[in-house]
């Protein structure tokens, strides 16, 4: 069975409450190549350094693939029976693209050209001559936002999600051929609820928040 869903009528704040991570999967739901498409659309208006837009996604749908990852990704089930799972990966040579995407904000009306001809020039000379270890950091922030993003679009429309952190990363980048300029960042599992995630708790605000100065 595959699945176009629009987003569904709920509020912000009741998308929020009801995602939870969810582990256990209808195997024979899938996800069509349209919706994944358009939930990743939605995932990339997230923000990033510069507007970068360091992400890059495998989508891993058809099940032999799933079956490689599976021991990869310390045989957890999800891997096997969700939709897809989603390797986010960070782009940590995304500055070569800064001529395309400043281009089109300067064809779409959002700045000048000279405007565009100095950010693309200012941000290729910064990002160009950033120490490895800082891209990677920066890399990893986007990536976090793009993840939470799309997890939040997915369950507006009625998906279920896991970011997935265990993994071996190494046995993963050369299973499925990964450049070096990619960072994996997470693996997140998306379909439909076989059962639903477990109820968790959280700190209160005023135990994780101080105002002004550290006082925890």
């Amino acid at each position: 069975m595959s699945a176009t869903q629009t987003v569904k009528d709920e509020t912000f704040s009741d998308v929020i409450r009801e995602r939870h991570s969810v582990r256990s999967y209808d195997s024979k739901f899938k996800i069509s190549r349209d919706d994944m498409k358009a939930l990743l659309a939605e995932a990339m208006l997230a923000p990033s350094s510069s507007n970068l837009q360091p992400w890059r996604f495998l989508v891993i749908d058809e099940q032999p693939l799933k079956e490689k990852l599976f021991p990869i990704a310390n045989n957890q089930q999800q891997v096997l029976d969700a939709s897809a799972v989603i390797a986010v990966l960070g782009d940590v040579e995304s500055y070569k693209l800064a001529e395309t995407i400043y281009d089109r904000a300067f064809k779409a009306g959002y700045m000048p050209e000279d405007r565009k001809n100095a950010f693309v020039e200012r941000t290729v000379a910064m990002y160009s001559s950033l120490p490895p270890e800082v891209m990677r950091r920066i890399v990893y922030t986007d990536g976090g936002l793009v993840s939470m993003q799309l997890m939040l679009a997915a369950k507006a429309r009625g998906y279920d999600t896991v970011p997935m952190g265990g993994y071996d990363a190494e046995k993963f980048v050369k299973a499925f051929g990964i450049g070096e300029r990619y960072v994996p960042i997470m693996l997140i599992a998306i379909g439909k609820a076989a059962k639903p995630g477990h109820p968790t708790v959280r700190l209160s605000v005023d135990e994780v928040t101080s105002w002004n100065e550290m006082k925890l």
